[in-house]
């Protein structure tokens, strides 16, 4: 007979020094210290799948996962056993008890990215892994003018890596918002789920409508041709935050605030 449980977590993590989520045979990544600190806790070998799969570099303060285990607790004593035995640059927020039908993957139905972009002449030592610097002035309406093509269910080959396995080119996304606040531009992107280093092929070409280099409907365009080589180049990757996740309400998990 099957005792086990499912537990959800919510997790942050600074993605610098980690070869992103997924668990790596030769490189440190965030699922495999997530494994070792739950596991040390239940005090059996554990095994979390995560909502979404960052890459090297990449933050997050809205990632979720699952795994499954025969050991009790209580939500507290997760949470913090599991911290107590993660580095400091990964943080568990909170643990919950889940249906067994839940699946931080598969029960996702909305996702949320936020990049970050420090525009000025010099760069920034408090910054240099939090955000994006470009030197050169960047015209974000017209960023945000040239965004607003993207909105809506799309082929996005043409922002979609060469490697990427996912077997439709086909996102749907809900919201993309293009801001400046002094010298820096947040772009955040949500949709229900998102291609291999999509956001960050969008932000490089919306730089280049940003620079003056391309119309504004240019990104209209690389939509149309689906072809990546048309597209800007790739944003670097310590912008980029997974800022929220979304679940059907049955489930009982509010999204981390973006």
């Amino acid at each position: 007979m099957d005792n086990s449980c499912r537990l959800a977590v919510g997790l942050e993590y600074d993605g610098t020094r980690y070869n992103g989520w997924q668990c790596q045979p030769h490189a440190p990544s965030i699922q495999e210290c997530v494994n070792v600190a739950a596991s040390a806790v239940a005090n059996e070998a554990v095994h979390c799948v995560g909502s979404g799969r960052t890459d090297t570099g990449v933050h997050a303060r809205g990632q979720v996962a699952h795994f499954d285990t025969q050991a009790r607790r209580t939500p507290r004593s997760w949470l913090l056993g599991i911290n107590s035995n993660l580095p400091d640059d990964i943080n568990a927020l909170w643990v919950k008890e889940v249906d067994e039908d839940f699946h931080a993957r598969y029960s996702a139905t909305r996702r949320a990215y936020r990049f970050t972009i420090l525009n000025r002449p010099v760069r920034s030592a408090l910054m240099r892994h939090r955000a994006w610097w470009v030197r050169r002035p960047l015209d974000a309406e017209a960023m945000a003018a040239a965004a607003r093509s993207l909105i809506g269910r799309h082929d996005f080959s043409s922002f979609r890596a060469a490697g990427c396995q996912s077997r439709s080119p086909v996102r749907h996304i809900q919201r993309v918002d293009v801001a400046r606040r002094t010298d820096r531009i947040r772009i955040d992107c949500e949709a229900n789920a998102f291609l291999h280093h999509m956001v960050r092929n969008i932000v490089g070409s919306l730089a280049e409508v940003g620079w003056g280099d391309r119309p504004v409907d240019w990104l209209a365009a690389l939509l149309e041709a689906r072809d990546r080589k048309l597209a800007g180049i790739t944003a670097p990757p310590a912008g980029l935050v997974l800022t929220r996740i979304w679940f059907p309400d049955r489930f009982g998990i509010e999204p981390v605030n973006g």
